[in-house]
């Protein structure tokens, strides 16, 4: 299981645009994926459930991916926050 936690920075938290970006790269992998935002959790491979969480800037998320590429999955996710401007 790999773990990591970003802290929002887009002015308009995770918004539609860049929700449906990482949820197209957790896609990409056979590993499990989820997203939690205080007390809310969901299948970060489910675009409505990931916008739902109404994350806003400032919030901090945690992503969990557990599966046989998880290591390879965690760092494609993370990255596509950073490159997106959301964290």
């Amino acid at each position: 299981m790999k773990e990591f936690e970003l802290t929002i920075t887009d002015e308009n938290g995770l918004h539609a645009r860049p929700a449906g970006v990482v949820v197209k790269v957790a896609k990409k992998y056979a590993s499990s994926v989820t997203i939690q935002s205080g007390e809310k959790e969901c299948d970060m491979k489910k675009p409505i459930k990931v916008m739902g969480l109404g994350v806003v800037k400032g919030d901090v998320v945690k992503v969990t991916v557990t599966g046989d590429d998880e290591e390879e999955a965690a760092e494609a996710i993370r990255q596509a926050f950073i490159d997106n401007k959301l964290a």
